[in-house]
């Protein structure tokens, strides 16, 4: 059997593959509830053959969705919504997880297929932004700096959440904390400004990051993996460097993460990107530490020999892909067969799978 469709146990849980589903957002939410297509979105993934699922960054909070509509999970109405999605794919073999988060200046924006851009304004549903300092992203509205009043308020809203997701029956719980939304933004020295105990040096950019993390950890309990998703660069000069990523990923793991989630960039919109497949590997790389923290890969990984490589080469202990899982719902069967792997079909799909 491959690397990629051996099975990863973390905590209580078992995974029955490596390869996973990124949270990718959907922006087809009503008032925060999750739809029927979400439904069918998340669970096609689980008969494609996905270890695991992510499901779209999911607000802790009214004001921290990127868009209007965005799902959440501040209220039980939602998390009463999610239950049958969650359902849905336990019954197609896979686990499911959901990325908290919170948006801070990036919220309340238009979703990417509007015609509009930028702010949404109040008298069109839109609402005012927090961040770690009142630094606006290119574009938007500028934020109001969170007191320590607020920024408690921020963990007490994630840990309420999370509460909420062990209720709906998520498997694993993503801590959002890249692409420039509320805990990036205390990370970066771009967007925090701060002179207190959450500014200054890397140990109090990363404390909000790492109460967040001590907080989910606490409501979840010793068997829910936690993950926590970071942009290892901001790819922009006086930035979060993948140098301060590897020490953040590693004081996540001891205040309770178990993989840290490596992407990057988001923060400004003036970041210099070189795309190329698999561009982001490397930063998974470095935050592994050789093995020391638990992580996985992003960013490009599009066929199964190349997601083969980059755990055989001890890069990632685990791959995630967005949009190739977007073009192709099956990726996990495909890239099953590509490699020459033995795993579970659906029964209804059986036909399809020798010739």
């Amino acid at each position: 059997m491959s690397l990629l469709f051996s099975p990863l146990t973390i905590r209580s849980v078992t995974l029955r593959n490596r390869l996973w589903v990124s949270p990718m957002c959907m922006y087809s939410a009503i008032e925060g509830v999750p739809q029927e297509w979400h439904h069918t979105h998340l669970a096609q993934f689980a008969s494609g053959g996905a270890g695991l699922i992510v499901a779209e960054a999911t607000a802790v909070v009214p004001e921290g969705r990127i868009s209007p509509r965005d799902t959440g999970l501040w209220n039980d109405a939602q998390r009463d919504a999610w239950t049958p999605i969650v359902d849905a794919v336990h019954a197609r073999g896979a686990r499911i997880g959901v990325q908290l988060a919170h948006a801070g200046r990036k919220a309340s924006t238009w979703w990417p297929w509007a015609e509009e851009r930028g702010s949404v304004p109040a008298a069109r549903g839109g609402w005012g932004t927090v961040a770690p300092s009142a630094i606006a992203f290119e574009g938007f509205d500028a934020p109001e700096a969170l007191d320590e009043a607020g920024i408690a308020e921020v963990v007490e809203a994630f840990a309420s959440a999370t509460r909420r997701a062990l209720d709906a029956g998520f498997d694993v719980l993503e801590i959002h904390g890249a692409h420039g939304y509320l805990l990036h933004e205390f990370l970066s020295p771009l967007s925090n400004h701060r002179d207190d105990e959450y500014g200054g040096s890397l140990e109090n950019r990363a404390r909000l990051l790492l109460e967040v993390t001590e907080a989910v950890r606490r409501v979840a309990g010793d068997g829910v993996p936690v993950f926590v998703r970071i942009s290892a660069t901001d790819h922009a000069p006086g930035g979060f460097t993948p140098d301060e990523a590897a020490v953040v990923a590693e004081w996540a793991v001891a205040h309770g993460a178990d993989l840290i989630d490596v992407s990057s960039g988001g923060l400004v919109a003036h970041q210099h990107i070189e795309v190329h497949p698999g561009y982001q590997v490397p930063l998974a790389d470095a935050v592994r530490q050789g093995g020391r923290i638990p992580s996985s890969a992003v960013g490009l990984l599009t066929d199964g020999a190349q997601a083969e490589a980059v755990l055989a080469e001890g890069a990632a202990d685990a791959i995630f892909a967005g949009r190739e899982w977007l073009r192709d719902p099956h990726f996990g069967l495909r890239a099953a067969h590509e490699l020459g792997d033995e795993v579970a079909w659906p029964d209804q799909y059986l036909r399809a799978r020798w010739r």
